[in-house]
């Protein structure tokens, strides 16, 4: 495990929210390539937790849009709206603990973690 000394915190900062920030292209499938990718690489504890966090966090944005985008032509778009204002709101917060908080990873609230 590396001491806090030496961990370069705008790497792990920037790293950590573009991990959480690939949810913005979550309409690419390859969107979660960022984090996978970032997990591989990184040898930093912090941003490999990020890194997790953001994948399971894509397979939670696909799961519920598998149910809630036909559950739209039902409310006439309401149920995938607050969906897409709901996760695109937790991925801000996520981002900004980043910045903020860099020592803790994020954890999104409500959500199911299969990694």
């Amino acid at each position: 495990m590396q001491s806090q000394s030496t961990v370069d915190i705008s790497k792990r900062k920037l790293l950590s929210s573009l991990a959480h920030g690939s949810i913005f292209f979550s309409g690419l499938v390859v969107s979660i390539g960022v984090p996978i990718a970032i997990l591989a690489i990184s040898d930093d504890p912090v941003v490999k937790e990020n890194a997790k966090e953001a994948i399971n966090f894509h397979f939670n944005v696909w799961l519920y849009g598998l149910i809630l985008v036909p559950l739209s032509f039902i409310t006439f778009g309401l149920a995938g709206g607050i969906w897409w204002l709901v996760h695109w709101g937790l991925t801000i917060w996520a981002i900004i603990h980043c910045l903020n908080v860099s020592e803790q990873p994020f954890r999104y609230p409500f959500i199911f973690r299969p990694l």
